[in-house]
């Protein structure tokens, strides 16, 4: 028999409290496990996160027009994703000991996170919004320059709306003594938590209602280019569903629950663990599932056969030697025209 025991998991802006009263060692066992399991993926996604997204905005910058709307909102959401990756090694840190850190970085680490998280979330919705107006609304007078600011506006928006939330919660981040342990902690309250999820909640359906009419739409056209380029945001989308929604509805049920004895607790530990990595683990996805797109595959070849820089010298070359035809030939002409005429 173990004795009385709480255990107490604080994680990004709230805190889980689970007290019992432990009866056998499996329910300690399973904790463990999970624990160990969170700490290694953590570490493997930092690292996939890291190398994916890194060569996703080199390709970028490379290869792709930053003015295109669909790169711009790639380029903002590999950086949502990269603002997650770097809080990663703290939280793994953090599951093997006390919160060594200190203030300073308990707040750093909390507000980034939540950046990352929520212009991730308005971002990929405004980048639905897009689809849907060039794949379902296609017959309308699209004009190229209000595209591209409605781009641009939606990823102000995005980082706008997420740091206003952060700078919230991160008025409310201390570093406490609990149960003796040092935690990193943000005491936020119900209607904040609540505000949140509805957001989200509005968020994925527009999400949902936009792809429902894209993939019709699709589904009746003959356009394969179309189809294909539809299909890589679609896996996108069904992406950030499958990581981001079981987290969101996490948190939704445990404003509202509050557990009653040991194996409730057991539970709702394991589903916060699973949920959790679910959602970091979205922050690998997107550069993996870009490489589904033949164009991106193509430029990831390039970069590593070093053909950009090949393209690019013979690109020098060409135009050096079209130059000096030019000056020739119109050195030529002028000679033509200058030369006396004989009577």
């Amino acid at each position: 028999m173990f004795p009385r025991k709480q255990l107490t998991m604080a994680f990004n802006n709230s805190t889980v409290n689970f007290e019992y009263e432990n009866s056998s060692s499996e329910v300690c066992e399973m904790v463990v496990v999970m624990e160990t399991f969170e700490i290694y993926s953590c570490i493997l996604i930092f690292i996939l996160s890291i190398i994916g997204n890194f060569l996703l905005l080199y390709v970028l910058f490379l290869y792709e027009n930053l003015k295109n709307v669909t790169n711009l909102f790639v380029l903002n959401l590999a950086c949502s994703d990269l603002m997650m990756t770097v809080t990663l090694p703290f939280w793994a840190v953090y599951q093997l000991q006390d919160w060594v850190f200190g203030d300073f970085a308990c707040t750093f680490v909390i507000v980034t996170k939540i950046v990352g998280l929520y212009s991730s979330v308005i971002l990929l919705t405004a980048m639905t919004v897009d689809r849907f107006i060039t794949v379902v609304l296609h017959n309308m007078p699209i004009n190229k320059v209000r595209r591209q600011r409605f781009a641009a506006l939606s990823c102000a928006a995005a980082w706008i709306i997420s740091i206003s939330v952060s700078i919230h919660v991160a008025t409310r981040v201390t570093v406490k003594d609990w149960g003796g342990r040092s935690m990193c902690l943000s005491n936020v309250d119900f209607a904040f938590n609540l505000a949140v999820s509805l957001l989200f909640v509005f968020l994925l359906a527009i999400i949902v209602f936009c792809y429902s009419a894209i993939l019709k739409t699709v589904l009746q056209a003959s356009n394969r280019r179309k189809r294909r380029t539809v299909v890589v945001v679609l896996c996108i989308v069904a992406a950030f569903i499958i990581c981001r929604v079981p987290y969101n509805i996490f948190f939704i049920i445990r404003s509202f629950y509050e557990p009653k004895n040991c194996y409730a607790s057991k539970r709702e530990i394991i589903a916060f663990i699973i949920c959790n990595v679910l959602a970091y683990s979205h922050c690998c996805m997107n550069p993996i599932l870009y490489m589904l797109s033949e164009k991106w595959r193509k430029h990831l070849l390039d970069l590593f056969s070093c053909k950009k820089v090949r393209r690019v010298r013979d690109r020098k070359r060409t135009t050096g030697s079209s130059v000096k035809q030019n000056v020739a030939f119109k050195a030529q002409s002028s000679a033509v025209v200058l030369e006396p005429t004989c009577s």
